[in-house]
């Protein structure tokens, strides 16, 4: 399905991102980890072309979308939909009408401006919020929301984009972990619903090794670790986040035991 291959960016002299390759062939729920700064989000931004590369290729379907312009790159991002920490709604907007921007690909300037939607979609938002269950939100500004609230309307705006993949760039970095807990909840329903993958960046372990079934670890840019969650062990751990996150996995191997 996609497939990304040495891709590297620079900014200046400092390489964010170096060399990375990997392939998702089949819909998966990816955690890509790893210590803030190790090119996780740029990683991300790359794959969504919010960001060019400095070098190497994202293939989709065998096409390079890393050379899509104009219509193909808007086509691309809408189909590789992108959900953020800060959610990224307009605030003095409602919630409905945030939701149906994420057809905005598919409109008009001009009838966007105006906010000109049709019944049809106006009834698909409605059935997207219902799903994700915050429809009673619906006609309020989205400024007036909580924080997790206001991901889960992020996350119904991306799927109203209808993508063939999604991803997320530290969707719980900013929730109190009940509402994180309903956020990662969404995604992966998302997942095993929709059958498309999810590269999602995460800070902890914990959430990764839960919800994942497949981790990538980074630091300095690289790839250090690709696998599935359960071959993760203590020292490819210290590797990814270094001696003072240890106590942190190994709190998380204790209690996966006991339970």
């Amino acid at each position: 399905m996609i497939k990304i291959k040495n891709l590297s960016k620079n900014f200046g002299d400092v390489e964010a991102v170096s060399d990375v390759s990997f392939e998702v062939s089949e819909p998966q729920m990816i955690g890509i980890i790893g210590r803030s700064g190790a090119g996780k989000s740029t990683l991300l931004r790359m794959i969504n072309r919010l960001v060019d590369a400095s070098d190497g290729d994202v293939f989709y379907q065998n096409e390079n979308v890393t050379k899509y312009t104009g219509s193909k790159k808007r086509k691309w991002q809408s189909d590789c939909a992108m959900i953020f920490q800060q959610f990224n709604l307009v605030p003095r907007l409602d919630v409905l009408t945030n939701v149906i921007l994420g057809r905005l690909n598919e409109q008009s300037t001009l009838r966007s401006i105006l906010a000109f939607f049709s019944k049809v979609e106006r009834d698909e938002a409605l059935s997207i919020l219902d799903r994700f269950g915050i429809i009673e939100t619906a006609l309020q500004r989205a400024e007036t929301l909580s924080g997790g609230q206001q991901q889960r309307v992020a996350i119904c705006r991306a799927i109203m984009q209808k993508p063939k993949m999604l991803l997320a760039d530290e969707p719980i970095a900013s929730l109190d972990p009940l509402n994180a807990q309903i956020v990662m909840d969404s995604l992966q329903r998302i997942h095993r619903e929709e059958n498309i993958s999810i590269l999602c960046n995460l800070h902890t372990l914990d959430t990764a090794k839960r919800y994942c079934d497949r981790i990538i670890g980074m630091r300095e840019g690289k790839v250090i670790f690709d696998d599935h969650p359960q071959k993760l062990n203590k020292k490819k751990a210290k590797e990814i986040y270094g001696a003072e996150e240890l106590s942190e996995f190994e709190s998380l191997v204790t209690s996966t035991r006991l339970g």
